[in-house]
């Protein structure tokens, strides 16, 4: 299964476990399709970008790396990117974001509570796709357990969104209770498409833990990445306004860990608490970040989820099979393309 196939067939996969809708519910139906990037405004169909899937790639490439076949995970593969997307829709009400991915967001065209009932839908649509692995040959008991954890992880996620929102404005908060969220509302569902990748495939406890510890690594570093980036990042590359999180006034660990350790803390959180970030605050803040080393502080954090993340691939060793050597081989390449990412 290459990349590319891989990409459809999770989609494809992602499409069937849409139910049958009657007319009267179908635009509801409709209205999920057009955050996937199926359908257009009008809710006619289109071709929208579907993103890396990393998530979803994560769980074929854990199951065979595990000694699986990834065809049997596709259900669970739809699950994982249906749940993703489901909190997507669900943060969009959230932080009043009113576009993602170019388009506007699926609140700011139906409402609040056709966001709200649209996201649940998807949640449970979700739920059914993994229901479909016993009908792809995964055990009944295993796919229960796959299930039960599945849940499990959401739970993670659930916290982590209310961390993120707890903590909203909280300028007290520190690097420990920073990574805590992130642990939860990022890293939890990457490490646990690894994991349960690793659970469809039969695998060990000692195995399914060390593609649970990569993806957690994984995830973390990949967050605190994307926070450099959303800092220093170059525009013409990252396709953002340089600076943009400053100028969004976003509490991002490099913040957080100047809040916490710089001399100028106190000027920086009052920064933070104007009405808004103009050209000359946000240079303010770039030298207190700078003073205070929140750039290297940061990128060595990364460094070592980094080194985490390889450590636990090599507790794997070598595959038992060709395919299984070639997959483990795949994770380690992408999380060797995560760092010192540029976008």
């Amino acid at each position: 299964m290459t990349l590319p196939d891989s990409a459809r067939l999770i989609q494809q996969a992602m499409g069937e476990a849409f139910p049958t809708a009657e007319e009267r519910v179908a635009r509801f139906y409709k209205m999920q399709e057009y955050h996937l990037g199926w359908r257009d405004e009008r809710l006619e169909p289109a071709a929208a970008d579907p993103g890396k899937l990393i998530r979803p790639q994560l769980v074929l490439l854990a199951c065979q790396a595990a000694g699986g076949d990834p065809r049997q995970a596709l259900p669970l593969a739809a699950g994982v990117q249906l749940l993703h997307d489901f909190t997507l829709i669900h943060d969009d009400i959230e932080d009043n974001s009113a576009t993602r991915r170019g388009r506007p967001t699926v609140w700011s065209i139906w409402g609040l509570a056709q966001g709200i009932n649209v996201g649940d839908g998807m949640f449970v649509i979700a739920h059914l796709a993994i229901h479909r692995l016993a009908e792809a040959g995964v055990p009944a008991e295993r796919a229960l357990r796959v299930l039960r954890r599945f849940d499990e992880i959401i739970l993670q996620v659930c916290e982590g969104q209310y961390l993120d929102l707890s903590y909203e404005g909280d300028l007290t908060i520190t690097p420990e209770d920073y990574l805590a969220m992130i642990g939860r509302k990022t890293a939890a569902l990457i490490a646990g498409s690894c994991e349960l990748g690793a659970l469809v495939a039969g695998a060990t406890p000692d195995t399914a833990a060390a593609l649970a510890d990569f993806g957690r690594s994984m995830g973390l570093a990949f967050q605190i990445e994307d926070d450099l980036l959303g800092i220093w990042g170059l525009p013409e590359v990252t396709g953002k306004p340089a600076a943009a999180d400053l100028y969004r006034r976003k509490v991002s660990l490099p913040v957080v860990h100047a809040l916490a350790t710089s001399a100028d803390r106190a000027t920086l959180a009052r920064l933070y608490t104007q009405s808004e970030m103009d050209d000359e605050a946000v240079r303010a803040a770039l030298v207190i970040l700078d003073a205070a080393g929140s750039r290297a502080y940061c990128a060595g954090v990364a460094a070592g989820h980094h080194s985490a993340a390889f450590a636990a691939l090599d507790r794997l060793g070598l595959g038992e099979t060709p395919e299984s050597t070639a997959a483990r081989a795949r994770l380690r390449a992408l999380a060797e393309s995560l760092i010192g990412r540029q976008s």
